[in-house]
Formats: structure tokens, C-alpha cells, sequence
């Protein structure tokens, strides 16, 4: 599915655990709850999704675009995150624990 439009898709809790995402298109999609341990996102378009609650752990989220994202209780532990844009990006509860976080744009995320 890399390079896929799904954008303002629903996958909310669908099961994408090592799904190749890269470079594809899910702004404003909802992936709350899902499922996407060690899927590859690389490049991919997260602008404006829904990732309340998202299991993202060793996922490959390299390079994408988060910006005014969700990722309220998400689970981002050991994530690779390089180069990731988190502009207005919402990391409240989120976990990134062991996360690879160089390079990556955090400016103005809000986390508490």
C-alpha cells in the first residue's frame, strides 16, 4: 500500500502491524486505536490524523508529516522518528520511549 491515498480513511483499531505505508497519503485519516507495530510510514502524510491511543511501537516513521496530528496515548516506543515534522502535533500521554528522535521537528508540539 505505499504510496496509497487514504486520506480522510477510517481505520480506526484495524490491525496494519507491519503494513508498508510508505510515502502514502492518510491526512486527516482516522487511525485511532489501530494497530500499526513495525509498519513502515516512512515519508508518509499524517497531517491532521486522528492517532488517539495508535500502537506505533518500532514502527518506521521516518521523514513524515505530523503535523496538527492526534497522537494523544499513542505508543511510539522505539520508533524510528527521524526527520519527523511534529509541528502543532498533540503527544499528550504518548509514549516514546527508546524512540529515534534526531533531526525531528518537535517546535510547538503540546505534551504534558
Amino acid at each position: 500500500m505505499s504510496w496509497a491515498d487514504l486520506s480522510q480513511a477510517n481505520l480506526s483499531k484495524a490491525d496494519l502491524t507491519a503494513a508498508d505505508l510508505s510515502e502514502a497519503n492518510l491526512s486527516g485519516a482516522d487511525l485511532s486505536k489501530a494497530y500499526l507495530m513495525r509498519a513502515n510510514l516512512k515519508g508518509a502524510d499524517l497531517q491532521l490524523a486522528d492517532m488517539k491511543g495508535t500502537n506505533l511501537s518500532s514502527a518506521n516513521l521516518s521523514e513524515v508529516n505530523l503535523t496538527d496530528a492526534d497522537l494523544t496515548g499513542a505508543n511510539l516506543s522505539l520508533a524510528d522518528l527521524r526527520g519527523a515534522n511534529f509541528h502543532l502535533c498533540n503527544l499528550s500521554g504518548a509514549n516514546l520511549t527508546g524512540a529515534k528522535l534526531i533531526e525531528s521537528d518537535l517546535a510547538f508540539a503540546r505534551h504534558n
